[in-house]
């Protein structure tokens, strides 16, 4: 049997909840709504949207589903209250939200909704680029293809998003091959050697940049997300230094020394045992 009706009755469903939200929100912002809502403004929602996006991010990487779904709805929560402070002002309303990215998805699928052949992933988005360029020339912006690219994102996420842009359009290392990135990795992580031994505080930023840049460029060409590795990595050394603090607490107890008072040797042989004992969990 199809599942297509299925799939009408839900999105018929999501569409009613959708509405609710939004009806919720109104009530919340109107007179003898709640007080704290009622005070917000689009400057104010910056850092909750900010915030509920890495949350959100962080559940999708921990594969925590059931925290995905709630992270997913708080950042919803974000983007129809900026919508319903924009229709306060009289400048759109959630529907003109929504209608904009419908027709921008349609646009820039033409590969599914128009006649145009897309034979990978790849193509279609050098095409995407492509009609972007389109678009902002009809409005007489930027025509830059790294135009796009918020300044202020974190320099990681800059970095991947700026690589990722210049690829779009061939800018980007050979395929099939890694040993030139690994090479210039290399090359970089000498010329910061070369800057560390000279001691220049801005030569060695400059060049530990660089590393950086390349470490994010590799990460790319292995279509890893630098974010997501570096966030996992934080994740791994967050627990492994809270199990080395509680070994510790434990031996302290016993008699043995406090975290702070153990040398380098000492903490680096708790390290390993932290290590070990999460491993074998």
């Amino acid at each position: 049997m199809s599942d297509i009706p299925d799939m009408k009755a839900e999105t018929a469903a999501g569409k009613h909840y959708f509405e609710e939200i939004v009806d919720i929100i109104e009530r919340l912002r109107a007179p003898g709504g709640c007080p704290w809502d009622r005070k917000q403004t689009l400057e104010t929602l910056r850092t909750p949207i900010t915030e509920e996006a890495y949350e959100l991010a962080d559940a999708i990487t921990k594969g925590k589903m059931e925290a995905v779904k709630e992270e997913a709805g708080d950042l919803l929560l974000q983007i129809v209250f900026v919508a319903s402070l924009a229709r306060e002002q009289g400048s759109f309303n959630m529907k003109d939200v929504v209608r904009a990215i419908c027709d921008k998805l349609i646009r820039r699928h033409p590969h599914v909704f128009g006649d145009v052949d897309a034979k990978d992933a790849d193509e279609v988005l050098r095409n995407w680029e492509r009609i972007k360029l389109e678009e902002r020339r009809e409005k007489r912006e930027n025509l830059s293809v790294l135009a796009g690219v918020p300044d202020g994102l974190p320099p990681l996420l800059k970095a991947n998003r700026l690589q990722g842009k210049a690829a779009h359009v061939g800018f980007d290392w050979p395929k099939g091959n890694p040993a030139p990135l690994f090479s210039k990795l290399e090359e970089e992580i000498g010329e910061f050697r070369e800057a560390a031994g000279g001691g220049n505080a801005q030569d060695m930023e400059e060049e530990l940049g660089d590393v950086l840049f390349m470490a994010v460029n590799l990460a790319r060409y292995f279509k890893i997300d630098p974010d997501a590795a570096l966030s996992r990595v934080c994740g791994k050394f967050k627990a492994r230094f809270q199990l080395m603090e509680q070994m510790a607490a434990d031996e302290e107890q016993a008699g043995g020394k406090p975290l702070s008072g153990r040398s380098l040797d000492e903490l680096d042989a708790l390290w390993d045992r932290a290590k070990e004992r999460l491993r074998d969990q």
